[in-house]
């Protein structure tokens, strides 16, 4: 467990570095993450590194039960007065090893995804450890899409990296660089501009 956290800590302190460089439109610039901006989506991985366990039961209780609800509650709790402290914020909770109840994988897949949520947002692209970006993946494979993952999805295609050992799935192929392949099961389509194959109609079509 302890890779997972050193790959998940590393991810908060590069995304900390960049989001040090941004001015306060940039932190109100969409994001990738449906309706949320740059700044909401930090809030939100304030909200998910502070949440334990037991907590993630209890809100979810609050929210009756409603995954958005608890997640747009997290955010508005997490937002701060002011792009910097919603900053110093995910400083203060970077090195934390709570989580809510999901495999610790699930770590890495919301450093990622969300990660790439920002900066490719902001016209830029993060750079992971293939280990981590691989081992995101066969999660999202192995989690049905009713829990955040794309069991479902990847039941339609056979999603191949060019650049990593992996290949998964059933259906026609296809292929691309492992963090486009994660963005994609993750329901990000700026990454079939990334992906070729006679599987990626298919996939456009999944992801609608």
């Amino acid at each position: 467990m302890s890779d997972v956290w050193q790959l998940v800590h590393a991810e908060r302190a590069a995304l900390i570095a960049d989001l040090e460089q941004l001015d306060d439109k940039q932190w109100d610039e969409p994001s990738l993450c449906g309706t949320w901006t740059v700044r909401d989506v930090v809030a939100h991985l304030i909200d998910t590194a502070k949440t334990t366990r037991l907590g993630f039961v209890v809100g979810l209780a609050r929210a009756r039960f409603d995954f958005d609800r608890q997640n747009a509650c997290g955010v508005d709790r997490e937002r701060g007065g002011s792009p910097q402290e919603t900053l110093q914020r995910f400083r203060d909770v970077a090195a934390r090893t709570s989580t809510p109840p999901a495999p610790l994988d699930s770590r890495l897949v919301e450093a990622i995804v969300h990660g790439e949520d920002i900066r490719r947002a902001l016209g830029s692209k993060g750079v992971y450890p293939i280990e981590a970006v691989v081992r995101s993946i066969r999660l999202q494979a192995n989690t049905s899409a009713s829990f955040g993952g794309a069991k479902e999805l990847v039941a339609r295609c056979r999603f191949t990296a060019t650049d990593a050992d992996l290949s998964i799935g059933d259906g026609p192929e296809v292929r691309g660089p492992a963090l486009s392949l994660l963005l994609a099961v993750c329901g990000r389509r700026i990454a079939l501009d990334d992906l070729d194959g006679p599987g990626v109609a298919e996939l456009a079509a999944a992801l609608g």
